[in-house]
């Protein structure tokens, strides 16, 4: 029963855009340096630490590499179950850090510069299992949760609705979800596209390409040892193996209507946005958060700064838990494996720098600054 840490949370500030910038907000995030990051505005001087943070100015490729994501590649290889969680406001940079630039397609790919941790967490991957001169096999699936759907994003036709299941071995899983098998970059990028062109997005106040579900791409790495088998054994399939996942997700940001303007079928995807994230324990609540403390470290690497559902329970000491209430949305039930520390999860917080988005990135940061005291025991 090993503890894994991959440091405190990332922490990534996006450029003020155009509209911020043309309406007059002010910069009121900066980086100072070796993991500081100064919070400066009317009533609020506050400096947070951590390992890592990103200003505006960072590449993706600083990104990859300082964030702990290749380190996460290579556990996943080893048979450790991992998953990447960007969170943060609406509008704060979470599918740029993820995907790169919305503007892609397989006749005119982003340019490498721009690529983000899933494409360069792909190249990885590919790059360590020539290395390691394994017997690698990889397959890749891709979900979203749509106003508590699950659909999947690969498979082809109108999207529907797909049932969640439990079992004892499988835990909670997606009947019916394909699983596509690649071997080259060129393969499971077309499929990230792909399936990121059948996602629902909308346009708001605050974002003119708003994810209006959670996505979650799953990579599957399946290692088969490569020493002959004993003389007994007749066919090579008997020879040991082990499973690993490498699962990025992408969470819709949460949402004040009053904010994004957001009206009728808008309004509903906000909703369903809010109540699955409240139940992941993530909504922003700056007064809510500030008690919310854990007392000694917890077995998770992400959460929130609201004080209710799994991740509030999953952080108070093992001998005080009660029941944690997974089935509480179709993202709980999906992630329980992750958020009950079997797995290795990196967070990577994203904030906006505008004075107009203070509280959200005030409980951003907040909550991840807790969160530096967090651990995993896959």
């Amino acid at each position: 029963d090993t503890s894994v840490s991959l440091s405190t949370p990332t922490i990534r500030v996006r450029p003020l855009t155009c509209t911020e910038t043309r309406r007059g907000d002010q910069q009121v995030v900066h980086s100072l340096g070796d993991g500081a990051v100064h919070v400066s505005a009317a009533r609020h001087d506050v400096t947070f630490g951590f390992s890592a943070v990103f200003d505006a100015g960072a590449s993706q490729e600083a990104v990859f590499e300082g964030s702990g994501m290749r380190q996460l590649v290579e556990l996943a290889i080893d048979g450790f179950s991992c998953t990447v969680f960007a969170f943060g406001q609406t509008g704060s940079g979470k599918t740029y850090t993820l995907m790169g630039p919305l503007a892609q397609s397989d006749t005119q790919p982003a340019s490498p510069a721009l690529l983000g941790l899933m494409q360069r967490s792909f190249t990885c991957l590919l790059e360590q299992s020539r290395s390691r001169g394994s017997d690698l096999a990889l397959s890749a699936s891709y979900l979203e949760i749509y106003n508590e759907q699950v659909r999947d994003l690969l498979s082809p036709g109108p999207p529907c609705a797909l049932p969640l299941r439990w079992s004892k071995t499988r835990g909670f899983y997606v009947e019916n979800q394909l699983s596509v098998e690649f071997e080259s970059l060129e393969t499971i990028v077309s499929l990230l596209l792909q399936g990121s062109q059948r996602r629902r997005t909308s346009a708001h106040a605050l974002n003119r390409h708003s994810s209006r579900s959670h996505a979650l791409l799953t990579i599957h790495v399946r290692s088969r040892a490569h020493q002959p088998p004993p003389t007994w054994v007749l066919q090579a399939s008997a020879c040991p193996s082990r499973q690993g996942t490498l699962c990025f997700v992408d969470l819709a940001g949460s949402e004040r209507v009053k904010e994004t303007g957001s009206s009728g079928e808008l309004s509903v995807e906000a909703n369903s946005i809010n109540r699955s994230l409240l139940a992941l324990g993530k909504s922003w609540a700056p007064a809510v958060g500030a008690l919310l403390a854990p007392p000694e470290p917890c077995h998770i690497l992400s959460g929130s700064p609201f004080a209710g559902h799994c991740i509030s329970l999953l952080a108070k000491p093992r001998g005080k838990r009660t029941h944690i209430p997974y089935r509480d949305s179709k993202l709980t039930r999906l992630l329980a494996r992750s958020l009950g520390g079997s797995g290795v999860t990196l967070m990577v917080a994203c904030i906006s720098p505008s004075s107009r988005c203070l509280s959200e990135t005030l409980s951003t940061l907040h909550y991840a600054s807790r969160a530096r005291r967090v651990t995993t025991r896959p």
